[in-house]
């Protein structure tokens, strides 16, 4: 099972947690945990940080069933929670396609 369908796996079993500053961020975005669960069942890793200081993370674009796209920051499966870091609406003027960084 590859990255991404065990960090899934664990989202549809509940086995994941918000960080403080994920739940601040889902507060101040309107982001409902629905919203989180739809993102990852239809979702790609667009960002792989395996030397993230805190830990392997990665970074998730996904949309919900209304169409909403967002960005998840989230550890690697080897938590035993997976821990969303930090959640938002990706800025069309700061990405390619919601997927690639643009050059600062």
């Amino acid at each position: 099972m590859g990255l991404l369908e065990e960090i899934q796996r664990k989202i549809d079993a509940n086995q994941f947690e918000f960080s403080r500053h994920a739940v601040d961020q889902t507060i101040i975005r309107r982001i409902s945990v629905q919203e989180v669960r739809e993102v990852f069942a239809n979702c790609e890793v667009i960002e792989d940080y395996p030397d993230d200081k805190y830990g392997p993370s990665c970074l998730i674009y996904g949309r919900t069933v209304e169409a909403r796209r967002l960005h998840v920051h989230c550890s690697y499966p080897s938590r035993p929670l997976i821990k969303l870091i930090t959640l938002y609406e990706p800025d069309p003027a700061r990405w390619i396609d919601f997927r690639i960084r643009r050059a600062s």
